[in-house]
Protein backbone atom coordinates (compact mmCIF):
# COMPACT_ATOMS: atom_id res chain seq x y z
CA UNK A 1 0.00 0.00 0.00
CA UNK A 2 1.45 3.31 -1.08
CA UNK A 3 1.91 5.95 1.61
CA UNK A 4 3.53 9.32 1.07
CA UNK A 5 5.92 10.10 3.92
CA UNK A 6 8.25 12.42 2.01
CA UNK A 7 6.40 14.67 -0.46
CA UNK A 8 9.57 15.27 -2.43
CA UNK A 9 9.32 11.61 -3.46
CA UNK A 10 5.94 11.98 -5.21
CA UNK A 11 5.55 13.73 -8.57
CA UNK A 12 1.75 13.43 -8.64
CA UNK A 13 1.99 11.38 -11.85
CA UNK A 14 -1.29 9.50 -11.12
CA UNK A 15 0.18 6.06 -11.88
CA UNK A 16 -1.03 4.56 -8.60
CA UNK A 17 -4.45 6.14 -9.09
CA UNK A 18 -4.82 4.58 -12.54
CA UNK A 19 -3.33 1.16 -11.71
CA UNK A 20 -5.38 0.33 -8.59
CA UNK A 21 -7.68 -2.63 -9.46
CA UNK A 22 -10.15 -1.73 -6.69
CA UNK A 23 -10.16 2.02 -7.48
CA UNK A 24 -9.54 2.72 -3.80
CA UNK A 25 -6.91 5.43 -4.39
CA UNK A 26 -7.91 9.06 -4.76
CA UNK A 27 -5.62 11.98 -5.60
CA UNK A 28 -6.15 14.46 -2.79
CA UNK A 29 -5.07 18.10 -2.84
CA UNK A 30 -2.83 19.17 0.03
CA UNK A 31 -2.63 22.64 1.61
CA UNK A 32 -0.27 23.82 -1.16
CA UNK A 33 -2.60 22.63 -3.92
CA UNK A 34 -0.64 19.58 -5.10
CA UNK A 35 -2.19 16.12 -5.55
CA UNK A 36 -1.06 13.12 -3.53
CA UNK A 37 -2.48 9.59 -3.37
CA UNK A 38 -4.70 8.59 -0.46
CA UNK A 39 -5.72 4.94 -0.04
CA UNK A 40 -9.07 3.75 1.31
CA UNK A 41 -7.70 1.05 3.62
CA UNK A 42 -11.12 -0.58 3.93
CA UNK A 43 -11.21 -1.35 0.21
CA UNK A 44 -7.48 -2.03 -0.34
CA UNK A 45 -6.63 -5.70 -1.03
CA UNK A 46 -2.86 -5.16 -0.49
CA UNK A 47 -1.97 -6.27 -4.03
CA UNK A 48 0.99 -3.88 -3.96
CA UNK A 49 0.56 -2.70 -7.55
CA UNK A 50 0.65 0.95 -6.51
CA UNK A 51 4.17 0.51 -5.13
CA UNK A 52 5.36 -1.95 -7.79
CA UNK A 53 4.53 0.50 -10.59
CA UNK A 54 5.51 3.78 -8.91
CA UNK A 55 8.12 5.37 -11.23
CA UNK A 56 9.95 6.97 -8.31
CA UNK A 57 10.17 3.79 -6.24
CA UNK A 58 11.41 1.87 -9.29
CA UNK A 59 14.39 2.60 -11.53
CA UNK A 60 13.19 4.15 -14.80
CA UNK A 61 16.62 5.14 -16.12
CA UNK A 62 17.41 4.45 -19.77
CA UNK A 63 20.65 4.51 -21.76
CA UNK A 64 20.29 5.99 -25.23
CA UNK A 65 22.16 8.30 -27.58
CA UNK A 66 19.90 11.24 -28.46
CA UNK A 67 20.38 13.56 -31.41
CA UNK A 68 19.68 17.29 -31.15
CA UNK A 69 18.15 19.63 -33.72
CA UNK A 70 17.34 23.32 -33.94
CA UNK A 71 14.21 23.88 -36.01
CA UNK A 72 11.02 25.82 -36.60
CA UNK A 73 7.79 25.38 -38.54
CA UNK A 74 7.68 27.03 -41.97
CA UNK A 75 4.01 27.85 -41.33
CA UNK A 76 4.26 31.31 -39.74
CA UNK A 77 0.71 31.23 -38.34
CA UNK A 78 1.26 28.00 -36.39
CA UNK A 79 4.70 29.15 -35.31
CA UNK A 80 3.29 32.44 -34.02
CA UNK A 81 0.68 30.62 -31.92
CA UNK A 82 3.24 28.23 -30.45
CA UNK A 83 5.57 28.77 -27.50
CA UNK A 84 8.72 28.15 -29.52
CA UNK A 85 9.04 26.82 -33.08
CA UNK A 86 5.67 25.15 -33.69
CA UNK A 87 7.03 21.59 -34.00
CA UNK A 88 4.46 19.89 -31.73
CA UNK A 89 1.62 20.61 -34.17
CA UNK A 90 3.47 18.94 -37.05
CA UNK A 91 4.31 15.81 -35.04
CA UNK A 92 0.84 15.43 -33.54
CA UNK A 93 -0.84 16.01 -36.91
CA UNK A 94 0.96 13.01 -38.39
CA UNK A 95 -0.55 10.75 -35.74
CA UNK A 96 -4.07 12.12 -36.22
CA UNK A 97 -3.76 11.69 -40.00
CA UNK A 98 -3.17 7.98 -39.36
CA UNK A 99 -6.41 7.76 -37.36
CA UNK A 100 -4.70 8.27 -34.02
CA UNK A 101 -5.37 10.08 -30.76
CA UNK A 102 -3.30 12.91 -29.26
CA UNK A 103 -3.18 13.60 -25.51
CA UNK A 104 -1.90 16.87 -24.10
CA UNK A 105 -2.53 19.68 -21.62
CA UNK A 106 -5.25 22.29 -22.03
CA UNK A 107 -7.28 24.77 -19.99
CA UNK A 108 -10.67 23.52 -18.78
CA UNK A 109 -13.81 25.61 -18.18
CA UNK A 110 -12.43 26.75 -14.81
CA UNK A 111 -9.10 27.83 -16.39
CA UNK A 112 -7.25 25.02 -14.65
CA UNK A 113 -4.97 22.69 -16.61
CA UNK A 114 -5.78 19.07 -17.38
CA UNK A 115 -4.95 16.41 -19.96
CA UNK A 116 -7.48 15.73 -22.71
CA UNK A 117 -7.62 13.70 -25.91
CA UNK A 118 -7.87 15.19 -29.40
CA UNK A 119 -8.57 13.33 -32.66
CA UNK A 120 -9.07 16.31 -34.96
CA UNK A 121 -6.23 18.44 -36.33
CA UNK A 122 -8.32 21.59 -35.90
CA UNK A 123 -8.47 20.95 -32.15
CA UNK A 124 -4.69 20.75 -31.70
CA UNK A 125 -4.67 24.46 -30.91
CA UNK A 126 -6.14 23.52 -27.51
CA UNK A 127 -2.93 21.65 -26.69
CA UNK A 128 -0.53 24.15 -28.27
CA UNK A 129 1.54 26.45 -26.09
CA UNK A 130 3.11 26.14 -22.65
CA UNK A 131 0.93 25.97 -19.55
CA UNK A 132 2.88 26.80 -16.42
CA UNK A 133 0.62 24.88 -14.04
CA UNK A 134 0.69 21.19 -13.11
CA UNK A 135 -1.73 19.33 -15.38
CA UNK A 136 -4.18 16.86 -13.87
CA UNK A 137 -3.87 13.44 -15.52
CA UNK A 138 -7.08 11.89 -14.21
CA UNK A 139 -7.96 8.64 -16.05
CA UNK A 140 -5.71 9.45 -19.02
CA UNK A 141 -3.37 6.44 -18.63
CA UNK A 142 -6.29 4.02 -18.41
CA UNK A 143 -7.85 5.50 -21.56
CA UNK A 144 -4.54 5.36 -23.46
CA UNK A 145 -4.08 1.68 -22.66
CA UNK A 146 -7.55 0.96 -24.04
CA UNK A 147 -6.81 2.78 -27.32
CA UNK A 148 -3.42 1.09 -27.65
CA UNK A 149 -4.96 -2.35 -27.21
CA UNK A 150 -7.47 -1.44 -29.95
CA UNK A 151 -4.49 -0.83 -32.23
CA UNK A 152 -4.96 2.94 -32.58
CA UNK A 153 -1.87 5.16 -32.73
CA UNK A 154 -1.50 7.35 -29.62
CA UNK A 155 0.67 10.45 -29.17
CA UNK A 156 1.15 11.50 -25.54
CA UNK A 157 2.66 14.88 -24.69
CA UNK A 158 3.57 15.63 -21.08
CA UNK A 159 6.26 16.36 -18.53
CA UNK A 160 9.10 13.85 -18.06
CA UNK A 161 7.53 12.52 -14.84
CA UNK A 162 4.20 12.00 -16.64
CA UNK A 163 6.01 10.04 -19.37
CA UNK A 164 7.60 7.84 -16.71
CA UNK A 165 4.22 7.48 -15.01
CA UNK A 166 2.50 6.31 -18.20
CA UNK A 167 5.27 3.83 -18.99
CA UNK A 168 5.17 2.44 -15.46
CA UNK A 169 1.39 2.03 -15.73
CA UNK A 170 1.54 0.27 -19.11
CA UNK A 171 4.47 -1.96 -18.07
CA UNK A 172 5.05 -3.04 -21.69
CA UNK A 173 6.15 -1.54 -25.00
CA UNK A 174 3.63 -0.54 -27.65
CA UNK A 175 4.72 0.09 -31.23
CA UNK A 176 1.69 2.37 -31.72
CA UNK A 177 2.63 4.73 -28.86
CA UNK A 178 4.63 7.93 -29.37
CA UNK A 179 5.89 9.63 -26.21
CA UNK A 180 6.89 13.29 -26.30
CA UNK A 181 8.07 15.18 -23.26
CA UNK A 182 9.39 18.68 -22.65
CA UNK A 183 12.35 20.30 -20.97
CA UNK A 184 10.53 21.17 -17.77
CA UNK A 185 11.54 23.93 -15.35
CA UNK A 186 9.16 22.51 -12.72
CA UNK A 187 5.39 22.45 -12.17
CA UNK A 188 3.69 25.27 -10.22
CA UNK A 189 0.82 24.69 -7.82
CA UNK A 190 -2.67 24.78 -9.37
CA UNK A 191 -3.85 26.42 -6.16
CA UNK A 192 -1.33 29.26 -6.56
CA UNK A 193 -2.48 29.71 -10.17
CA UNK A 194 -6.10 29.83 -9.00
CA UNK A 195 -5.14 32.42 -6.37
CA UNK A 196 -3.47 34.57 -9.02
CA UNK A 197 -6.57 34.46 -11.24
CA UNK A 198 -8.83 35.83 -8.46
CA UNK A 199 -7.97 39.39 -9.52
CA UNK A 200 -9.43 38.88 -13.01
CA UNK A 201 -12.92 38.51 -14.41
CA UNK A 202 -12.16 35.75 -16.91
CA UNK A 203 -14.64 35.64 -19.77
CA UNK A 204 -15.92 32.33 -21.14
CA UNK A 205 -14.10 32.63 -24.48
CA UNK A 206 -10.88 34.08 -23.03
CA UNK A 207 -7.56 32.84 -24.38
CA UNK A 208 -4.79 32.60 -21.79
CA UNK A 209 -1.21 32.62 -23.05
CA UNK A 210 1.85 32.31 -20.85
CA UNK A 211 4.01 32.83 -23.93
CA UNK A 212 2.54 35.61 -26.05
CA UNK A 213 5.25 36.34 -28.64
CA UNK A 214 3.80 39.60 -29.93
CA UNK A 215 6.59 41.31 -27.96
CA UNK A 216 9.14 38.80 -29.24
CA UNK A 217 10.16 35.25 -28.34
CA UNK A 218 13.00 36.47 -26.13
CA UNK A 219 10.73 38.95 -24.34
CA UNK A 220 7.40 37.13 -24.32
CA UNK A 221 4.34 38.35 -22.43
CA UNK A 222 1.63 36.87 -20.24
CA UNK A 223 -1.72 37.63 -21.88
CA UNK A 224 -5.41 37.06 -21.15
CA UNK A 225 -7.02 37.80 -24.51
CA UNK A 226 -10.66 38.82 -24.05
CA UNK A 227 -12.80 41.99 -24.27
CA UNK A 228 -11.04 43.36 -21.19
CA UNK A 229 -7.61 42.31 -22.39
CA UNK A 230 -4.74 41.99 -19.96
CA UNK A 231 -1.17 41.72 -21.18
CA UNK A 232 2.10 42.16 -19.33
CA UNK A 233 5.72 41.37 -20.05
CA UNK A 234 6.68 38.10 -18.42
CA UNK A 235 9.57 39.83 -16.67
CA UNK A 236 7.03 42.14 -14.99
CA UNK A 237 4.25 39.63 -14.32
CA UNK A 238 4.00 38.53 -10.68
CA UNK A 239 2.89 34.97 -11.41
CA UNK A 240 5.65 34.36 -13.95
CA UNK A 241 8.25 35.83 -11.60
CA UNK A 242 7.07 33.61 -8.74
CA UNK A 243 7.26 30.60 -11.09
CA UNK A 244 10.72 31.40 -12.43
CA UNK A 245 11.99 32.21 -8.93
CA UNK A 246 10.95 28.63 -8.00
CA UNK A 247 8.71 29.74 -5.14
CA UNK A 248 5.61 27.71 -6.03
CA UNK A 249 6.93 24.45 -7.49
CA UNK A 250 5.99 20.95 -6.41
CA UNK A 251 8.43 19.61 -3.76
CA UNK A 252 9.55 16.77 -6.08
CA UNK A 253 10.63 19.32 -8.71
CA UNK A 254 13.58 20.39 -6.56
CA UNK A 255 14.96 16.84 -6.87
CA UNK A 256 13.37 15.60 -10.08
CA UNK A 257 13.98 11.90 -10.77
CA UNK A 258 13.08 12.27 -14.47
CA UNK A 259 15.48 15.01 -15.55
CA UNK A 260 18.22 13.59 -17.74
CA UNK A 261 19.78 13.84 -21.15
CA UNK A 262 18.76 10.20 -21.55
CA UNK A 263 14.97 10.05 -21.48
CA UNK A 264 12.18 7.51 -21.81
CA UNK A 265 10.36 9.65 -24.37
CA UNK A 266 10.74 9.24 -28.12
CA UNK A 267 11.06 12.99 -28.64
CA UNK A 268 11.81 15.90 -26.31
CA UNK A 269 10.73 19.46 -27.19
CA UNK A 270 12.01 22.71 -25.74
CA UNK A 271 12.79 26.33 -26.45
CA UNK A 272 16.23 26.59 -27.99
CA UNK A 273 17.62 29.26 -25.70
CA UNK A 274 21.10 30.16 -26.90
CA UNK A 275 20.38 29.48 -30.59
CA UNK A 276 21.49 33.04 -31.40
CA UNK A 277 24.98 32.03 -30.22
CA UNK A 278 25.09 28.47 -31.56
CA UNK A 279 23.44 28.86 -34.97
CA UNK A 280 22.32 32.46 -35.62
CA UNK A 281 20.82 31.59 -39.03
CA UNK A 282 17.89 29.93 -37.25
CA UNK A 283 17.34 32.84 -34.89
CA UNK A 284 14.84 35.59 -35.74
CA UNK A 285 13.17 36.11 -32.34
CA UNK A 286 10.00 34.37 -33.55
CA UNK A 287 10.70 31.10 -31.73
CA UNK A 288 13.10 28.22 -32.36
CA UNK A 289 12.57 24.71 -31.04
CA UNK A 290 15.20 22.44 -29.57
CA UNK A 291 14.33 18.86 -30.46
CA UNK A 292 15.95 15.76 -28.99
CA UNK A 293 15.41 12.50 -30.88
CA UNK A 294 15.61 9.75 -28.27
CA UNK A 295 14.51 6.61 -30.14
CA UNK A 296 14.06 5.04 -33.56
CA UNK A 297 10.32 5.83 -33.43
CA UNK A 298 11.14 9.43 -32.70
CA UNK A 299 13.64 9.53 -35.56
CA UNK A 300 11.11 8.14 -38.05
CA UNK A 301 8.45 10.65 -36.98
CA UNK A 302 10.89 13.55 -37.19
CA UNK A 303 11.99 12.48 -40.68
CA UNK A 304 8.38 12.83 -41.82
CA UNK A 305 8.16 16.52 -40.88
CA UNK A 306 11.51 17.69 -42.27
CA UNK A 307 9.91 19.03 -45.44
CA UNK A 308 7.79 21.37 -43.27
CA UNK A 309 10.57 22.81 -41.12
CA UNK A 310 13.81 24.73 -41.25
CA UNK A 311 16.29 22.64 -39.28
CA UNK A 312 19.90 22.04 -38.38
CA UNK A 313 21.48 19.22 -36.38
CA UNK A 314 23.45 20.66 -33.46
CA UNK A 315 25.95 19.46 -30.91
CA UNK A 316 24.15 18.12 -27.83
CA UNK A 317 26.65 19.55 -25.37
CA UNK A 318 26.32 23.01 -26.92
CA UNK A 319 22.52 22.82 -26.91
CA UNK A 320 22.43 21.62 -23.30
CA UNK A 321 24.72 24.41 -22.11
CA UNK A 322 21.98 27.04 -22.46
CA UNK A 323 19.18 24.70 -21.32
CA UNK A 324 20.17 23.39 -17.86
CA UNK A 325 16.59 22.35 -17.02
CA UNK A 326 17.17 19.43 -19.38
CA UNK A 327 19.27 17.61 -16.81
CA UNK A 328 19.36 19.70 -13.62
CA UNK A 329 16.69 20.41 -11.00
CA UNK A 330 16.27 23.94 -9.70
CA UNK A 331 17.32 24.77 -6.15
CA UNK A 332 14.68 25.26 -3.48
CA UNK A 333 14.62 28.90 -2.28
CA UNK A 334 15.12 29.46 1.45
CA UNK A 335 11.81 31.35 1.66
CA UNK A 336 9.81 28.90 -0.47
CA UNK A 337 7.92 27.23 2.38
CA UNK A 338 7.10 30.54 4.05
CA UNK A 339 5.77 31.87 0.76
CA UNK A 340 3.54 28.83 0.23
CA UNK A 341 2.24 28.99 3.79
CA UNK A 342 1.07 32.59 3.49
CA UNK A 343 0.23 33.36 -0.14
CA UNK A 344 -3.34 32.03 0.05
CA UNK A 345 -4.29 34.45 2.84
CA UNK A 346 -2.83 37.53 1.19
CA UNK A 347 -3.20 39.68 -1.91
CA UNK A 348 -1.25 37.78 -4.57
CA UNK A 349 0.61 40.66 -6.21
CA UNK A 350 1.38 42.62 -3.05
CA UNK A 351 2.59 39.58 -1.10
CA UNK A 352 4.60 38.14 -4.01
CA UNK A 353 6.47 41.40 -4.53
CA UNK A 354 8.11 40.91 -1.14
CA UNK A 355 9.81 37.80 -2.52
CA UNK A 356 10.67 38.78 -6.07
CA UNK A 357 12.72 41.58 -7.50
CA UNK A 358 13.71 41.84 -11.14
CA UNK A 359 17.41 42.74 -11.48
CA UNK A 360 18.05 45.99 -13.35
CA UNK A 361 20.24 44.30 -15.97
CA UNK A 362 17.46 41.82 -16.79
CA UNK A 363 14.96 44.66 -17.18
CA UNK A 364 17.41 46.43 -19.50
CA UNK A 365 17.99 43.27 -21.55
CA UNK A 366 14.25 42.73 -22.01
CA UNK A 367 13.62 46.33 -23.07
CA UNK A 368 16.45 46.19 -25.62
CA UNK A 369 15.06 42.94 -27.02
CA UNK A 370 11.57 44.48 -27.37
CA UNK A 371 12.93 47.58 -29.11
CA UNK A 372 14.93 45.45 -31.57
CA UNK A 373 11.88 43.26 -32.24
CA UNK A 374 9.71 46.32 -32.96
CA UNK A 375 12.38 47.87 -35.15
CA UNK A 376 12.67 44.73 -37.29
CA UNK A 377 8.88 44.63 -37.74
CA UNK A 378 8.84 48.29 -38.82
CA UNK A 379 11.72 47.78 -41.26
CA UNK A 380 10.07 44.65 -42.68
CA UNK A 381 6.75 46.48 -43.02
CA UNK A 382 8.38 49.38 -44.73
Amino acid sequence: MIKIVDKSKCSGCHTCYNICPKKCIIMKEDQEGFWYPEVDVNQCINCGLCEKRCPILNDMKVDNQPQAYACYNKDEIIRKGSSSGGVFTLLASLVIEKGGIVYGATFNNENMVEHIKVDNINDLNKLRGSKYVQSKIGNTYFEIKDYLNQGRPVYFSGTPCQIDGLLAFLNKKYDNLILQDIVCHGVPSPKVWKKYLEQFNIEEDANISFRDKSTGWDSYSFTIDQKEKFTQLSSQNEYMKVFLKNLCLRPSCYDCQSKSLHRNSDITLADFWGINYIYPKLYDNKGTSLVFINSQKGKELFENIKQSIEYKEVDIKEASKYNPSLYKSVSIPNKRNKYMENIFNNDFNKYSKKYIKTPFLLKLKVMISICLHKAKRIIKGG
